[in-house]
């Protein structure tokens, strides 16, 4: 006879699936070219022509929080694109920075299990997502990565007030 399947045993199961899912969806867009024309196609009008040049931030992996945290902090004099490569969260609480004014930031894919995930924003900076997003008894899914009981935040930072 099979136990009885309890909420935390079917939200694991989902879990699993939804990260596979996700890794199906990270195949899909595996290719940074392809990531970086969703983001372009996403923006609509941007600086950087049909080719553009860019620079790639890693992420971590952050389990039961521990693991390195994720900032970008140059400032460049005009508009830079970086593409951010896909962030993974379980259990715990990660936050990655994005502070660059000038930064169209372009996020491959972000992950998170159980746990919250903040993206802190520059209030001059772009954000977009080469991923539509998945959403499984989780609350908000600003960043359209994929959370399973938890939330994708992304707070604003370095907005001047007149």
């Amino acid at each position: 006879m099979t136990p009885p399947c309890n909420r935390f045993t079917r939200s694991v199961l989902i879990a699993g699936l939804i990260l596979g899912g996700a890794s199906g969806l990270a195949q899909a867009q595996d290719s940074e070219s392809g990531a970086l024309q969703a983001c372009l196609k996403a923006w609509g009008e941007h600086p950087f022509g049909p080719n553009p040049a860019y620079r790639t931030l890693a992420t971590s992996v952050k389990v039961f929080g521990i693991g390195q945290g994720t900032a970008d902090r140059e400032v460049t004099p005009g508009p830079s694109l970086i593409m951010v490569n896909p962030g993974v969260n379980v259990m715990g609480g990660s936050e990655i920075e994005l502070l660059n004014p000038n930064g169209w930031y372009c996020l491959r894919a972000a992950v998170n299990v159980m746990g919250g995930m903040d993206i802190k924003l520059h209030c001059g900076a772009r954000l977009a997502s080469a991923s539509s997003g998945t959403t499984v008894m989780s609350g908000e899914n600003a960043a359209k990565g994929v959370s399973v009981m938890g939330s994708i935040k992304v707070e604003r930072v370095g907005c001047t007030t007149s």
